[in-house]
């Protein structure tokens, strides 16, 4: 076949209708992105098709998951690149290739990690043609790298959260060299998207909206990760939600580290309030989601605009993290206890049908048993559909790190324990509320432990369980809400 497409010479919006196999990669790979990197896909294409005919199999690769929502996005581009690439998508790590997008907010993160190449270095040892690729946050801390570079030779590929959108150039140079290939960013202010993409699901997706984060918690290693705030343009934006909805998406979630500052680095500034009236415009999208909101500057604007919404869910995730005014200044959270009670009431009175889910940390430098209990009376007042409740995680390079009055462990296991134990017992009383209505309920998949039931969400994203059939993926019914279990319920379709 002759290769004649030149991607200098295409425009941005057909790149993803081209053909890769007719791409003229014996050309210099053009300097503006994102054509660099689908110059670099058809590249890595002949490269997989050659070693697949060579081996007389497809080549298969695994992409795996830690961490957050915005993780998720990444990974579905991360997948998408290696299937246009001619890879065949696995859920097996004994796969041709692994690649695991890391998360580095908890220690944890990072022993889950370590542990799992292990089981990858006795895979490769089997089949030494097989490749493995580390990306994500745990990779920009300075000390991880180091570690993999003395422990874990078998690792072939190895970058960052900023140079995501490198990954085809890196995977070309990878199977072109075949050495290993270390790319790590300090920073950067550089966005590209326009990147293939496989998502998990056909009806709904996440929407990168801006990378980075400038709030600089005490406890948190993200800013130094993930780098400074950065917002995408909206029409950028709106033309990517567009193109979702025609492709049958009806769910989107706007996805940054604080939503409520988007917009604020732009040349004309447009806020969050605004990005979702423009968004709410476009038709065909059903519903809308987003996090992470900070409570420091969730404005009334945005209340109002989600109370007069049609298309936003009736879902704030707005993260706590403690209920002491002292460890909220120690943790660098720039709210008070009262300012976020006033706030959390605000929001329950202006919108009386939403659920306000939030993440608390037990256990931070410093707390007593008397920090503790200022949490468990905010859960009592605000009463959360849901919280992620979590031990405090020590993360060296941040503040908190360094701090004195490091909690005893026993003495953190007694706060958690009944900070979980209120959690549990509010939500309960919460999401009971719903018992017997008549609610839209988007279905998103089989239920894994009963086949005869579907799973699906409530605009507020609790979980209903259902009978039905595969046929409903991705529609909207109306759902009667019959048993509450805790946290989820038990429903029955009603035809109106």
């Amino acid at each position: 076949m002759d290769f004649y497409i030149d991607l200098k010479n295409i425009a941005q919006e057909e790149l993803k209708q081209i053909n890769l196999d007719r791409v003229n990669v014996n050309c210099s790979p053009p300097d503006f992105e994102p054509h660099r990197q689908y110059y670099f896909i058809a590249k890595c294409r002949q490269m997989v098709k050659s070693e697949s005919e060579r081996l007389g199999r497809p080549l298969y690769a695994c992409t795996v998951t830690f961490g957050c929502q915005m993780n998720a996005r990444d990974s579905e581009k991360l997948a998408g690149i290696l299937e246009l690439a001619g890879y065949v998508p696995s859920e097996d790590e004994t796969a041709d290739f692994v690649i695991y997008n890391t998360c580095t907010v908890r220690d944890n993160a990072n022993q889950r990690v370590y542990g799992r190449l292990g089981f990858l270095n006795s895979m490769k040892k089997k089949n030494p043609h097989m490749k493995i690729a580390l990306c994500g946050c745990m990779m920009q801390e300075a000390s991880v790298i180091e570690k993999i570079k003395k422990s874990y030779g078998f690792v072939d590929l190895i970058f960052g959260t900023h140079n995501i959108f490198k990954f085809p150039e890196l995977l070309c140079t990878m199977l072109e060299s075949g050495r290993r290939v270390i790319d790590i960013w300090k920073d950067t202010d550089q966005i590209v998207e326009d990147l293939p993409v496989e998502r998990k699901y056909a009806f709904k997706s996440g929407i990168n909206i801006m990378f980075g984060c400038n709030n600089f918690c005490s406890y948190c290693i993200v800013p130094y990760v993930r780098g400074r705030e950065r917002s995408r343009s909206p029409k950028d934006i709106l033309r990517e939600i567009e193109c979702l909805v025609k492709d049958g998406v009806v769910e989107i979630m706007l996805l940054g580290q604080n939503v409520n500052s988007y917009g604020k680095n732009l040349e004309e500034p447009v806020n969050f309030a605004g990005l979702l009236r423009e968004a709410e415009k476009i038709e065909g999208l059903e519903r809308i989601r987003f996090m992470t909101s900070h409570p420091k500057d969730l404005s009334d604007e945005l209340i109002e605009v989600m109370k007069e919404s049609k298309k936003i869910c009736r879902h704030l995730h707005l993260p706590l993290q403690s209920g002491s005014t002292r460890i909220l200044k120690a943790m660098n959270r720039r709210y008070t206890k009262e300012q976020y009670i006033d706030l959390a009431l605000k929001i329950r009175r202006e919108i009386p049908d939403i659920a306000i889910t939030t993440d608390i940390i037990v256990g931070f430098p410093g707390e007593t048993p008397e920090d503790v209990e200022e949490t468990i009376d905010v859960i009592k007042q605000v009463k959360y559909e849901n919280a992620f409740t979590f031990i405090y995680s020590k993360r060296t390079g941040t503040p908190a790190a360094a701090m004195e009055n490091q909690v005893p462990e026993r003495a953190v296991k007694e706060g958690f324990d009944r900070v979980l134990r209120t959690v549990q017992d509010t939500a309960r009383e919460r999401v009971a509320l719903l018992q017997g209505k008549v609610l839209p309920v988007l279905v998103e998949e089989r239920n894994e432990q009963d086949s005869s039931l579907m799973t699906g969400r409530l605009s507020n994203n609790t979980l209903v369980h259902f009978p039905g059939d595969a046929s409903l993926i991705g529609k909207i019914v109306d759902v009667r809400l019959e048993e509450c279990h805790g946290f989820y319920y038990l429903g029955r379709i009603v035809n109106l």
